[in-house]
């Protein structure tokens, strides 16, 4: 019987890990770059751990059992919370700001459809400790400086929540979470019948949808939400980051506190948000201190979708022996796999074989070692792509198929159109 793997999930060929591998890492290399240092948690949390931040509804999202000693567990679903957990555990005195990043896998048991999974990777950022417009603005462009640097065109909409919170103050909290459901669904229709006996509030929350800063100050007048927002804005102009403002944007009403973000990429159809972030506190729920923070998580299979980046083209080398001198070719093998991804024939082929089985596998060089070769204390090199050979010394072989690759990395990661 063939067993299959479970629905939701996927393998991971060479090649699409060497994509994933160099996406992931260009990410990493980012984010230190801003500053952000790497964290790891666990893959399981106890439930209680999800359900205090998301509530109870989201148990039928989770995958959750009891572990052997009875404990309530459930894989990680998402990642900002594990986080703040060990942030609040581990790290509650690190002088502020925290600045954090993280790359993981996460689980949850929903319909899979196109860049969406019961198994999906996310890249995530938070930043723990500060409330200020610069850390706002900082989160928004470092979200911003991923997606731009892997080629992927997004258009980046920012809102807040506390200038819908707002408006809606004097609804009943019920009320005020239907309605920011219904907003962050884009249902107008169905946002227009909740508030159909509040005339005041619909006026305003459906005008506000569309409106720009000057336009929202005219709707809810100077308050203290709309101020600040535009503080961050202010800030984030001067990092040349493209954006529009979108009072729309209703996500996470029990999670974010105030600014709101999401960022849309063409070729994913109607799920096409491959970025959501915002500020928050969440530290207190775990038992910490209230903390301002802000963050985002990267839907890193939805960006795979729409990645066109290629990593550089790392040469193959095969070293292609003749029996008798076994032992110098795996010694010239050893000294090439310093430098050079080298294999060496294992299946016991003959000469003429090794060189075909080189050819098979997409091998750019081969590197002869027989009698004449050990001999003279040399190699003879073979361009694969040419067929061209020459005899030369061991080092002048290992420059000639590093420089190959030097030049490899050089080249544009980005297809070329023909």
């Amino acid at each position: 019987m063939k067993l299959h793997r479970p629905r939701g999930t996927r393998d991971f060929t060479p090649a699409e890990t060497r994509k994933r591998r160099y996406i992931e890492n260009r990410m990493r290399a980012i984010a230190e770059n801003w500053g952000y240092e790497e964290v790891k948690t666990p893959t399981f949390e106890h439930t209680e751990l999800f359900t205090i931040k998301s509530g109870e509804a989201i148990l039928d999202e989770l995958y959750a059992f009891k572990d052997k000693g009875g404990r309530e567990i459930a894989l990680r679903p998402e990642l900002t919370a594990p986080v703040l957990r060990m942030y609040v555990n581990e790290m509650s005195v690190s002088p502020k700001p925290v600045r954090l990043y993280y790359f993981e896998n996460c689980f949850r048991y929903e319909r899979p459809q196109k860049g969406r999974f019961r198994e999906f990777w996310q890249f995530g950022v938070e930043l723990i400790g500060s409330d200020r417009a610069e850390a706002e603005a900082e989160t928004i462009a470092l979200a911003a400086a991923l997606v731009s640097d892997i080629g992927i065109g997004v258009d980046l909409r920012i809102g807040n929540l506390g200038v819908l919170r707002g408006v809606l103050y004097d609804l009943d909290m019920q009320m005020q979470t239907d309605a920011m459901r219904l907003m962050d669904k884009k249902d107008l229709y169905g946002l227009e019948m909740l508030l159909q006996d509040h005339p005041d509030v619909k006026e305003q929350l459906l005008s506000l949808i569309d409106a720009d800063i000057d336009e929202a100050r005219s709707i809810t007048g100077d308050t203290q939400p709309l101020e600040e927002f535009e503080q961050t804005l202010s800030v984030l102009d001067h990092y040349d980051v493209e954006y529009e403002v979108d009072f729309g944007i209703a996500r996470g009403l029990d999670y974010y506190t105030g600014m709101v973000f999401e960022m849309y990429a063409s070729g994913l159809g109607a799920q096409n948000q491959i970025c959501g972030g915002g500020t928050y506190r969440l530290a207190q729920l775990f038992g910490g201190a209230e903390t301002p923070s802000c963050g985002f998580g990267i839907g890193f299979d939805r960006v795979l979708e729409v990645c066109e980046v290629e990593p550089p083209r790392v040469p193959l080398a095969v070293v292609v022996f003749v029996p008798d001198v076994l032992s110098d070719a795996v010694r010239i093998a050893t000294r090439l796999r310093k430098d050079v991804r080298t294999i060496i024939d294992i299946s016991g082929r003959k000469f003429g074989q090794q060189l075909k089985h080189a050819d098979a596998i997409g091998a750019d060089y081969a590197v002869i070692v027989g009698a004449k070769e050990v001999e003279a204390g040399m190699v003879t090199l073979r361009d694969m792509q040419t067929g061209e050979q020459e005899m030369m010394g061991f080092e002048d072989a290992v420059v000639h198929i590093t420089d190959t690759e030097t030049a490899s990395h050089h080249e544009t990661a980005y297809p070329r159109k023909e």
